[in-house]
């Protein structure tokens, strides 16, 4: 356990609530815009394919949970093809990295230290890069940018990151 209050662990099968939690809380980042529901996130093949049937084969992921044992964020990689691509898809074999944070646990570090830890785990199974797409205004993209992300495509409004992972 952190000074912070919290400690990580693995994802496993029974978090799969969890991390749709967070994926909601994710497409949700945005306080000032009109919330979006988990029967819509869910409805769409774009955003539930980051979590169904989770764990698939090469599915890697963290958990933060609180003292109480509570869950209070998750970082997990997904492997997508380019008949099903992620919004960060850049290519098989590169994960795409969704990361999800309770609101009043963030700004905190436990996002940095989920994504430190999903990053390291990934580079011991032997993935060389991580990609993922965040939104410019989402204050995430500057922690993906300190932590070694660049950016490699561009859309009106999201970018397109990739990490080039340290050799294990």
């Amino acid at each position: 356990m952190g000074v912070s209050g919290y400690s990580l662990r693995p994802a496993t099968a029974g978090d799969a609530g969890f991390l749709t939690d967070m994926l909601v809380a994710a497409v949700n980042w945005d306080p000032a815009r009109e919330p979006i529901g988990r029967d819509r996130v869910l409805a769409e093949r774009r955003t539930a394919h980051y979590v169904e049937g989770w764990p698939r084969p090469g599915d890697l992921g963290v958990i933060a949970v609180e003292a109480g044992g509570r869950p209070v964020g998750a970082a997990w990689l997904r492997l997508f093809g380019p008949d099903d691509p992620g919004y960060g898809f850049v290519s098989e074999g590169v994960p795409e990295l969704s990361v999800g944070v309770l609101p009043s646990w963030r700004g905190g570090g436990v996002g940095r230290a989920l994504l430190t830890e999903v990053v390291r785990r990934a580079a011991e199974r032997g993935f060389t890069r991580i990609c993922l797409s965040v939104e410019r205004s989402n204050r995430a993209r500057r922690l993906y940018a300190t932590e070694g992300f660049t950016t490699v495509e561009s859309g009106p409004d999201s970018d397109t990151m990739i990490m080039i992972l340290p050799a294990r």
